[in-house]
């Protein structure tokens, strides 16, 4: 076996690849410092050591790779896609959301196919910062309410504080009164909030922007030779279990003859965009 000083930097990378295969992840590492020392200007070198420490959840120094791989080629998706990971998992989503957007779009342009990769990862990203921004909007409403309602019993207080001298019945009958008014202030701000969580429990998406076999929105639309959009995923069970024939025409169909249907997957990205909830379940 050739000593490292005798081998050239695509000769280390690949015995880096080697290592990496077998999920020796820290000998690659080794492998892939070697080569950017003979080579650092090789942009790959920087992302295959970063998904090395992915791997092993050593989050900093892959985004410290992944960076320098963007400074010397901007064009690379791996760059964006193993950056954007690693901003997941320390919970920086809108930095994440940003660099995993980058990744698809250049994923895109250049015709490379990362399978539904970077679409979770950046769903995964979306979902996670949509729980916590609704959490937080949830606490806030909360403590609006709580507040709102102590405004309420404070000036309750104030008013039967500031009742004159009166007959016992007068002073009776007026507290009533404030008691009153003030309880249905109470529950006038509870059913708005009730309100609020009610529609916040109503969120639908459009049926149009769901399968016909999961009725889930679809993440992968294809469109039949009968014109029928179904989502990837589920056509293709439905052809391997059921039999090659559309579900709905009838008609026989091969799953070489599925068509993505690129207007309906921007149709769909544009909902999601536009209404952070779907995430949750997208």
């Amino acid at each position: 076996m050739k000593d490292f000083k005798e081998m050239t930097a695509i000769e280390i990378k690949d015995r880096g690849n080697a290592h990496f295969s077998k999920k020796q992840y820290e000998s690659a590492i080794d492998c892939y410092s070697k080569a950017i020392l003979k080579s650092p200007d090789m942009a790959t070198l920087f992302t295959n050591r970063a998904l090395c420490y992915l791997k092993l959840k050593k989050w900093d120094l892959a985004c410290n790779d992944c960076r320098h791989a963007l400074e010397l080629d901007s064009n690379i998706v791996k760059g964006y896609y193993f950056l954007g990971q690693a901003l997941l998992e320390q919970h920086l989503y809108d930095e994440s959301i940003k660099y995993l957007q980058k990744a698809l779009e250049a994923s895109k342009d250049q015709k490379r196919n990362f399978g539904d990769d970077i679409s979770y990862s950046l769903r995964q990203a979306q979902k996670r910062r949509f729980q916590i921004n609704e959490a937080r909007k949830i606490q806030q409403e909360i403590e609006l309410q709580t507040y709102l309602t102590h405004l309420i019993k404070d000036d309750m207080a104030r008013r039967a504080s500031a009742i004159g001298e009166m007959c016992e019945d007068e002073i009776i009958n007026e507290t009533r009164k404030i008691e009153e008014e003030g309880n249905k202030h109470i529950a006038e701000v509870n059913e708005l909030f009730s309100t609020v969580d009610e529609r916040r429990k109503q969120r639908e998406v459009p049926d149009y922007l769901c399968g016909k076999i999961s009725f889930e929105i679809m993440k992968d639309p294809v469109i039949t030779p009968s014109g029928i959009t179904y989502d990837r995923k589920d056509i293709e069970e439905h052809l391997q279990r059921v039999g090659h024939f559309d579900p709905v025409t009838r008609t026989e169909l091969k799953q070489e003859q599925l068509i993505p249907n690129l207007a309906m997957k921007e149709v769909v990205d544009t909902f999601v965009s536009e209404n952070e909830w779907v995430v949750t379940e997208y």
